[in-house]
C-alpha cells in the first residue's frame, strides 16, 4: 500500500443493525485528496461516513483509516481513531448556551488539553483559518448559517486532523455561501488532508471538480462522467 494512502476499502460490507447497507466497498484516498460521495437519499453515504469514525462495524472485507484496521480495532483505540478525523455535520451541532470561543475550548479540554495559554492560541489559530478572528465571543445563535458552518470547520481543525469528513456541509445554506464553504475544504485538501464531502449539490462539484464516488444499488463506484452526476437530480 502506498504511504500516502490513508484510507482504504477493500471488499467490504456494512450493516446497520440487521440490514445489508453496503456491500463489495472498495475505494482508497490518498492524503491531500478531495473527495466527493454522492448518490441518492438512503444510498448509504451517511452509512460509509459512519463505518470510517468506527460508529457501524465492519462485517466483511478489510477496512484502514489513518493507520487503524477497523475490522480489529478495539473500543479504547476509537477515541485515539477519531482525534485524526474532523467531522462537519449539515446541522452544525453547536453548543447554543456558550461562545464560539467556549464551544471550541470545550473540545480541546475533553480531547486531553491541559495548557491554557496552548489552548488559547490554538483556538485563535484555527478561527483565523476560517476568517472568525474576529467572532470568537459571539453566540451561535448571533452568526449566520455561513459562519456557524465556519465555526464547526474550525473546531473539526482543533486536534490537526489527517481527515476531514463533511456530511452534507452545505444542505441548509444558500448557493453564495456553499461556494465559500467548499472553497474553504477544498483549501483545506491542499495542506495535505484527506478530505471527504457527502453531498447532493452539484453545482458545487462542477464549480470545484474532484474525484466522485457514487452510493448506487448497495455499493460505490466511481463516477468519470458529468452526466450520471446531473442523473441524480432528476
Amino acid at each position: 500500500m502506498p504511504l500516502d494512502v490513508i484510507i482504504e476499502y477493500n471488499q467490504v460490507s456494512i450493516c446497520q443493525k440487521d440490514h445489508l447497507v453496503l456491500k463489495d466497498v472498495s475505494f482508497s484516498v490518498t492524503k491531500g485528496e478531495l473527495v466527493y460521495l454522492i448518490g441518492r437519499v438512503g444510498s448509504g453515504k451517511t452509512t460509509l461516513i459512519n463505518s470510517m469514525i468506527a460508529e457501524l462495524p465492519i462485517k466483511n472485507g478489510d477496512a484502514m483509516v489513518a493507520g487503524y484496521q477497523l475490522k480489529k480495532i478495539k473500543s479504547s483505540s476509537v477515541p485515539l481513531l477519531r482525534r485524526k478525523m474532523g467531522v462537519v455535520f449539515q446541522d452544525f451541532q453547536l453548543l447554543g448556551d456558550r461562545s464560539v470561543h467556549d464551544n471550541l475550548e470545550f473540545v480541546l479540554k475533553a480531547t486531553g488539553w491541559k495548557s491554557n495559554s496552548l489552548i488559547e492560541s490554538r483556538i485563535m489559530e484555527v478561527l483565523q483559518k476560517v476568517g472568525l478572528e474576529t467572532k470568537g465571543y459571539k453566540m451561535p445563535h448571533q452568526l449566520s448559517g455561513g459562519e456557524q458552518q465556519r465555526v464547526v470547520i474550525a473546531r473539526s481543525l482543533l486536534n490537526d486532523p489527517e481527515i476531514i469528513l463533511a456530511d452534507e456541509p452545505t444542505g441548509n445554506l444558500d448557493p453564495e455561501t456553499s461556494s465559500e464553504i467548499f472553497s474553504l475544504l477544498d483549501q483545506l485538501s491542499k495542506t495535505g488532508r484527506a478530505v471527504i464531502i457527502a453531498t447532493h449539490n452539484y453545482t458545487m462539484i462542477k464549480k470545484f471538480p474532484a474525484r466522485t464516488l457514487k452510493c448506487v444499488d448497495d455499493t460505490l463506484v466511481e463516477v468519470n462522467d458529468s452526466v450520471e452526476i446531473d442523473l441524480e437530480e432528476l
